[in-house]
């Protein structure tokens, strides 16, 4: 597979119709992060659109923010303007100074590398000692799930643990949404998405999922372009193991603390 520069097609831009779900995930995700990212140097790969870079900017001392994709790069810039600087970056090669950051952000980009090992040398260079690669993903451990079509490798919770503490880093993991708290409607149709899945009739791309998000969830509604500062309606995520697969969240989350 050819090495990807955009992938706006299997992303939610700022402006997309999404679900409530997906907008209350966004939410959780960041609000996770800025315990960790609180008057600290941080720095987000894969930014996408930027919809948490407001809210982190509030927290951090510093934020650098970038993403592969010229042109989710250019619509983050417009929305955010000289309030955050926001670059075009390769998160294999950041071109960032050595140990100048306590935090690394990636959220739902980890499957999409081409290069695992590149990245981690590459966080582990930029990240000072005792600094947090923090990181979200879908859940491949799930029996309904449908992986993105650009995807390289997705990783379960044990996987994630053997990659990251094999390259220096120690975990602690965290499950979000569990699919026990969804409606009911999506909880009844899961055996109709794993055979769907099983049989390669996912479409592939956002345009096209929209029709089934409809018919799933009903009624979309914008992604915003920037979370708010200070939502309390945040159902923060569950400590979890790793030491077997976790088949009862969508969203894993892995704090991995770099150690000399």
């Amino acid at each position: 597979m050819p090495f990807r520069t955009d992938y706006t097609d299997v992303t939610e831009l700022s402006g997309d119709e999404v679900t409530q779900e997906q907008i209350d995930r966004t939410y959780q995700r960041y609000y996770w992060a800025s315990e960790f990212c609180r008057d600290k140097d941080v720095v987000e790969l894969a930014c996408g659109t930027g919809q948490g870079l407001g809210f982190i900017s509030t927290l951090a001392k510093s934020l650098i923010a970038g993403d592969i994709s010229a042109p989710m790069v250019a619509k983050a810039c417009a929305h955010y303007g000289e309030r955050i600087d926001i670059r075009l970056m390769d998160a294999l090669d950041t071109r960032l100074p050595d140990a100048s950051c306590d935090v690394v952000i990636l959220f739902e980009a980890i499957y999409y590398l081409p290069d695992i090992e590149r990245f981690m040398k590459e966080c582990r260079r930029i990240l000072r000692n005792g600094g947090y690669l923090l990181i979200a993903s879908a859940n491949k451990n799930l029996y309904d799930f449908n992986p993105s079509p650009y995807s390289v490798n997705y990783y379960g919770v044990s996987e994630l643990s053997d990659v990251l503490e094999h390259r220096g880093f120690s975990c602690t993991f965290w499950g979000g949404t569990p699919v026990d708290s969804v409606a009911l409607r999506q909880r009844l149709l899961r055996p109709l998405k794993a055979f769907a899945v099983r049989f390669n009739l996912m479409p592939g791309t956002m345009a096209t999922k929209k029709f089934i998000k409809r018919f799933i969830f009903g009624r979309l509604v914008p992604m915003p372009a920037e979370i708010a500062v200070g939502f309390k309606g945040v159902i923060p995520p569950r400590a979890i193991s790793c030491a077997v697969a976790d088949t009862t969240h969508k969203v894993i989350y892995c704090a991995a603390q770099k150690y000399q």
